[in-house]
């Protein structure tokens, strides 16, 4: 059961469990818990995120992302563990949820409802009224892209328009914290690119972002910090470039030759007919070396290990249902 035995204040906050060190965080968890029956979903973690930082929760179906949302907007009761977002410990206040915007996976849209009465409607879910109501709702329009398209219904909305319209729900009412449960699941790649952009620009306004998807190029590309989930654990949680460095392995040169090597001895790495494939952690030397060695090159590729190397090297290639 969740409990706070002291009252929280933006200074300190103080739990039954560990003292959280104020960086100031927005979002912070500690040995976060969720059981179903025998399974558990998700088994003590931690994190935290500080004000303005995008943070991705990565990992397979079933890892436990889904259910650690659940309980950050309060759907879901933990079994263990302290939740706080922005100092407070009960996600189900209104007080605290005012301040939250919240794009589940699942479309949450009224179809017969155009885009503009649904933006309403979810605006005045948070106490939007009047001419305050009608700006924001413009605003979020725009900024989708659907301002031409707001007196249609949304079922005739393509996926991906649908999709935008999503996220301007979770923003209608300007939150500080935004968690988003694999935005750009199902889109085209025009819609794609048009999500990501809106999420680096919150980021530049300010918004502290968690989401969580399974393309790990979006992870790369918006993210402070990543955390791989697997089985309800946290299996590695630190930067980009620093999981890359500890878990991403070497990078490695193929060169694919005119004609066999002569003297396979003089070249660096080893060869496979006529390839040459180096593993290395300088790939460039490793070019000069293969030019100075006097080969005659036909094509030269160069793979650099990547997050979803790292994702599949710690959660392994089985398919997951």
């Amino acid at each position: 059961m969740l409990r706070s035995r002291i009252r929280l204040t933006p200074e300190k906050l103080v739990t039954n469990h560990r003292r959280f060190l104020i960086l100031p965080c927005m979002i912070q968890v500690c040995r976060l818990a969720k059981r179903f029956g025998g399974l558990t979903a998700v088994d003590g973690i931690d994190f935290e995120i500080p004000p303005g930082q995008t943070f991705g929760l990565l990992g397979p179906n079933g890892a436990g992302k889904t259910t650690t949302i659940h309980m950050l907007v309060g759907l879901l009761r933990p079994d263990g563990g302290e939740i706080c977002i922005q100092g407070d410990s009960d996600p189900t206040r209104p007080a605290v949820r005012q301040h939250m915007g919240v794009a589940p996976q699942a479309l949450s849209l009224y179809e017969d409802l155009t885009a503009t009465e649904n933006l309403a409607f979810f605006a005045r879910l948070y106490g939007l009224r009047g001419r305050r109501l009608r700006e924001r709702v413009a605003i979020a329009l725009r900024r989708a892209g659907l301002f031409e398209r707001r007196r249609d219904r949304v079922k005739t909305f393509s996926g991906g328009m649908k999709r935008r319209l999503h996220l301007a729900c979770a923003l209608v009412h300007e939150p500080s914290v935004l968690l988003l449960d694999e935005p750009t699941i199902g889109v085209d790649p025009q819609a794609r690119h048009h999500i990501l952009a809106d999420i680096e620009a919150l980021k530049q306004e300010g918004c502290t972002i968690l989401f969580t998807t399974h393309y790990m190029e979006e992870a790369q590309r918006l993210c402070d910090r990543v955390a791989i989930m697997d089985h309800g654990r946290i299996l590695v949680m630190d930067t980009v470039p620093n999981i890359l460095a500890q878990h991403g392995g070497r990078a490695v040169v193929r060169a694919e030759l005119d004609h066999p090597p002569t003297d396979p001895d003089s070249l660096p790495g080893h060869v496979e007919g006529d390839s040459v494939i180096v593993e290395t952690d300088r790939p460039f030397e490793a070019v000069k070396q293969l030019a100075a060695a006097g080969v005659s090159i036909r094509n030269l590729s160069l793979h650099q290990p990547d997050l979803e190397t790292v994702f599949l090297k710690l959660t392994g290639r089985r398919l997951r249902d």
